[in-house]
């Protein structure tokens, strides 16, 4: 029954958000604009809660922009003024395609440190690591699993995640590196988090946009990780996490908060927690927007990311050396846990 509730839930989530404007807007400059900002005032589900935190008003951005605008402007000056628009949301899942260009807002990634020396990784995970799909893994010298997964995007198959688990099943505990990690497909997410707990678990709620106003939301439906029927891992773990984790990668850490034995340590997250649907502009580009919200298991926004457990960064001096502080303390913090 949550499942069938779920379904048309996403239904007419889908469907309301993929409707054209209600109201008929012409190929110019003035028009794409005022379509733009309708689709955002009316569907985009963030408004009331980045008003609030970023202190601007989306009625306000109208004059704003429009004051840009001119007959005359080429479609790359537009598509600046849009972009431009848009970015005060500072919502990685706000994107405007075109044959010109992507655009879109990557600041929460690169307005931090990016935590993350990929030739550094290189050198804990070796040469001769294991590879199954999307997951990388070896064993370290004092009998931690290291364990790297770069993009939700690459898949993962049930027998990939037993056969890791059980190649990794001598060891003491795992670190699971998913720094870097910007997205991709919930259902891999979901498909690692169920091979950490024994239990169902609430991770967390989902609403879907019911309205045009910006506060019209299906109430909150309850989101569950159930145990693998499959091998589960049953010692300590801990999630490396940086800045450039997004969108699936967020809900993946916002699940893994939530599993009995795991320590998610590094940076807050980037965020990234609506689920994106698409509409189009009278010139003919694309517009990706976030429609539905996931909260966590308190209810708590997360769409600007989440805190980890522990805040550790990278030391540069020990990068030097070749050595990468925040697994160097993922490895202390597993030893100590024996």
């Amino acid at each position: 029954m949550k499942r069938l509730l779920l379904s048309l839930l996403a239904s007419c989530a889908l469907l309301f958000s993929c409707q054209k404007s209600d109201f008929a807007y012409d190929d110019t400059p003035q028009g794409n604009l005022d379509a733009l900002w309708q689709l955002i005032d009316q569907r985009y589900c963030f408004l009331t809660y980045k008003e609030k935190e970023l202190g601007f008003k989306w009625q306000e951005m109208h004059a704003k922009y429009s004051g840009k605008l001119n007959e005359k402007m080429s479609r790359v000056q537009l598509f600046e003024v849009l972009c431009e628009m848009v970015s005060e949301l500072k919502d990685g899942h706000v994107n405007i395609s075109t044959s010109l260009d992507l655009g879109r807002n990557w600041s929460w990634k690169e307005d931090y440190p990016e935590n993350l020396d990929r030739e550094l990784r290189d050198k804990y995970l070796g040469t001769d690591y294991h590879i199954g799909s999307g997951l990388k893994y070896t064993v370290l010298p004092d009998n931690i699993a290291y364990v790297v997964y770069e993009s939700f995007a690459d898949g993962i198959g049930d027998g990939n995640l037993s056969d890791m688990l059980t190649y990794l099943s001598v060891c003491n505990g795992m670190i699971l590196d998913i720094r870097g990690n910007g997205g991709g497909e919930l259902t891999n997410a979901e498909k690692l988090a169920r091979r950490f707990t024994n239990e169902k678990v609430l991770v967390g709620y989902m609403c879907h946009k019911t309205g045009k106003g910006h506060d019209d939301f299906s109430s909150p439906v309850a989101e569950y990780v159930e145990p693998s029927k499959y091998i589960r891992w049953q010692k300590p773990v801990v999630v490396l996490v940086n800045r450039s984790c997004f969108s699936a990668a967020n809900i993946f850490v916002r699940n893994m908060k939530e599993m009995p034995l795991v320590t998610v340590m590094g940076d807050q997250t980037g965020g990234g927690s609506g689920l994106p649907f698409s509409s189009e502009l009278p010139i003919g580009w694309s517009v990706r927007f976030s429609a539905s919200p996931s909260f966590d298991a308190r209810m708590q926004q997360i769409e600007f990311g989440i805190q980890p457990d522990l805040y550790v960064s990278l030391d540069e001096g020990l990068a030097a050396e070749g050595k990468d502080s925040m697994i160097e303390a993922a490895r202390e913090g597993l030893r100590s846990e024996r």
